[in-house]
């Protein structure tokens, strides 16, 4: 009797493995697409002002520079930790991105990326959303040699593609005299042929991640000398690509076949950070905690001579422009079990059981 009661609880822990295996395994890969928000390190490998050092990393394992833009963790992290993965999504550039490893996803993300090829210009290198797919292209090729053409489609069509993009577009079009509609026109032309030619390389399941209002970053708050009639601009402008690109996801969704897109609105998940910040225990909403000058910190980025908070976990931004990974603890919430105010048609828990 003891036996058969051993092998029935070995056959439930085997059992109950495999329930979590195949959970994760709704999403055998992710692939990140986008700019210094999900970046985790290409920029370590181009010629470019836009590096990551120290002190961003501070809290992460080792304390060291891990190529985030922040003090720790960044969204696609935490995405990853949820599907199960044992290793972060790592950078495209870095040399042991090869093998098996890219079997799990790989990251594209650049500091300084645009939909459009002219923006980050002045950082010098960077590379733009075109030039990630060229290098998804060649990732897609490596795995269709490594395990077939058939289980390559099969992961590639399984797999979650994350894409944050458009804030550079945003901030670079604010200096620049422009139409605002023409130039978000301009944008969500390029994005939709981007997106497509993403489909065409077996991409089916999208989470994309609007633009927030940047005129409420410290960057923005220190070097707009005009006050708030200027960060009302930038963030109109933002407000106005926003509405184009869910338009357009609903468009996509109903063209391509297959297809899977969820909008995932950082506006309104930035804006119920700030707005109710002290409910989440921060102190500070409107102040960088890594910062060198600037009424809010805001006026140069975060570098090795900068002056770092104590306390992390108290500011909602970490740098003039990024998030602290409190604030982005606080995003995944909402993006993984978020209601239609933040993520829709669904959340990407729903999304990852599909």
């Amino acid at each position: 009797m003891g036996t058969i009661t051993n092998k029935f609880i070995v056959m439930c822990s085997i059992l109950f493995r495999i329930l979590a295996i195949s959970s994760a395994q709704n999403i055998p890969a992710l692939f990140i697409f986008g700019d210094s928000l999900v970046e985790v390190g290409n920029n370590f490998y181009i010629d470019t002002l836009a590096k990551p050092g120290y002190p961003n990393g501070i809290d992460f394992p080792k304390g060291t520079p891990s190529g985030r833009y922040t003090n720790s963790r960044i969204i696609t992290d935490f995405i990853g930790e949820e599907l199960g993965f044992q290793d972060y999504t790592p950078p495209f550039l870095a040399p042991n991105t090869t093998g098996d490893v890219i079997l799990k996803g790989v990251n594209y993300a650049s500091s300084g990326a645009g939909i459009l090829q002219a923006t980050g210009a002045v950082f010098g290198e960077r590379i733009c959303m075109d030039k990630q797919l060229d290098y998804f292209a060649k990732t897609r090729q490596d795995i269709i040699s490594r395990i077939g053409a058939p289980a390559a489609q099969a992961l590639l069509r399984n797999s979650l593609y994350f894409l944050a993009i458009g804030d550079n577009d945003v901030l670079n079009g604010e200096v620049q005299t422009i139409d605002s509609y023409s130039y978000t026109d301009e944008m969500i032309s390029n994005f939709k042929s981007q997106i497509t030619r993403l489909y065409n390389m077996d991409a089916r399941k999208f989470a994309v991640v609007s633009v927030s209002k940047v005129g409420r970053i410290p960057f923005e708050m220190d070097t707009h000398i005009c006050g708030q009639g200027c960060v009302d601009s930038v963030n109109n402008l933002a407000m106005l690509f926003n509405s184009k690109l869910k338009s357009l996801l609903g468009d996509l969704s109903n063209s391509l076949p297959g297809s899977i897109f969820v909008y995932v609105d950082n506006d309104a998940i930035t804006e119920d950070i700030i707005n109710n910040y002290r409910s989440y225990g921060f102190e500070r909403m409107d102040y960088a905690c890594c910062e060198v000058i600037g009424r809010h910190g805001g006026l140069l980025p975060c570098m090795e001579v900068s002056r770092v908070c104590s306390d992390r976990s108290k500011y909602v931004f970490w740098d003039p422009f990024h998030p602290s990974e409190s604030a982005v603890l606080i995003a995944r919430k909402h993006i993984l079990d978020g209601g239609l105010e933040y993520v829709s048609p669904i959340n990407i828990r729903q999304l990852i059981n599909i």
